[in-house]
């Protein structure tokens, strides 16, 4: 990465209050951490060395504790508070090892009033910033969808580099506006009905509907393979190693905000998502959503390999044991 430290301003409308309950030698262990989409990508756009500034709105009980969190964990946040309301929040069970919910909670929705004031400070710290990510609220009924339209069109219009890692009607909207890079994963595609199969020319072809649509460069995730970047050079396949998995929750937060990060420092989009593919590679080996050490990721990023996509390699092949014991039978 280059020696300039960048600074990406995170537009998040309801941060996420998360409570886990956890076995600690016999006993119980409660944690209770800010989280959701924004936050998880503030934490590893810090941990990587870059400024971030997080625009978010509060309410309620909730809110006044996630404020709390957040500051606590050294996060510059621009903050909309509302005393009255509920705020999003979830508590989850790992004493068995896995994720159980207990209860999850998508929060009240902004007023007009306070989305109007979030929507202004976020145009005031994002103006003169390196790079404005735009990420999804916990709910869908948290904020109009065409806000996105207008931030990421008003976000441009200031000449401001935007990012989006949303889906659906909201990155629809954001497209309208205009985008410099848009990630989505194949899942998501899938989700939309962008894609009816995860056929790679399939997903190539959406990419292509969405840049048409909006966005300058498209980067789309595929889980354990390798994920596929398009701009004005094509559309090059990036892989990172395989690792074993502890929790893959939040690594394609972590994916997007590395990305950000270094793009946020001067770097280009390929070193950019050597990063991030090595940040969210890495991510699933920890309990931590977000997290990483900047010095692991650098030198992991080494082993990331990014090449144009071959059109002439044969398509991959899966066969069971049980069918090759019977091919082996019939000769």
């Amino acid at each position: 990465m280059s020696g300039r430290v960048g600074h990406v301003v995170i537009f998040a409308p309801s941060p996420v209050l998360t409570i886990t309950v956890e076995d600690h030698d016999g006993d119980v262990a409660i944690h209770l951490h800010p989280g959701g989409q924004g936050v998880w990508q503030a934490r590893m756009v810090r941990a990587l060395g870059t400024e971030v500034t997080l625009c978010a709105g509060f309410a309620g009980e909730t809110g006044a504790v996630l404020q709390h969190l957040i500051r606590d964990e050294g996060f510059r946040l621009v903050a909309v508070e509302r005393k009255e309301g509920y705020g999003a929040a979830y508590i989850h069970d790992r004493r068995q090892g896995s994720r159980r919910v207990v209860a999850d909670t998508k929060g009240d929705s902004l007023s007009r009033h306070d989305l109007d004031r979030l929507y202004g400070l976020t145009l005031r710290e994002a103006i003169g910033s390196d790079v404005v990510l735009l990420s999804g609220p916990a709910g869908g009924g948290v904020v109009p969808a065409d806000v996105y339209r207008r931030l990421a069109a008003d976000l441009r219009t200031c000449r401001c580099r935007v990012m989006v890692d949303l889906i659906g009607e909201r990155l629809d909207s954001a497209l309208q506006g205009g985008v410099d890079v848009v990630k989505v994963s194949h899942e998501e595609l899938l989700a939309d009905g962008r894609i009816s199969s995860v056929d790679v020319r399939e997903i190539v072809s959406a990419m292509h509907a969405i840049r048409s649509a909006g966005a300058e460069t498209v980067i789309v995730t595929r889980a354990e393979k390798g994920l596929l970047l398009l701009d004005d050079e094509g559309v090059r396949e990036v892989v990172a190693p395989a690792m074993q998995v502890e929790d893959s929750t939040g690594a394609g937060d972590s994916f997007t905000a590395a990305t950000a990060a270094v793009l946020a420092r001067g770097s280009g989009i390929e070193e950019a998502v050597s990063l991030g593919a090595a940040a969210g590679a890495l991510n699933v080996t920890r309990h931590g959503l977000g997290t990483g050490e900047l010095s692991t990721i650098r030198r992991f990023s080494e082993f990331v390999q990014i090449s144009p996509y071959d059109w002439q390699r044969p398509p991959e092949v899966r066969i069971t044991p049980a069918q090759l014991s019977d091919f082996i039978r019939r000769g």
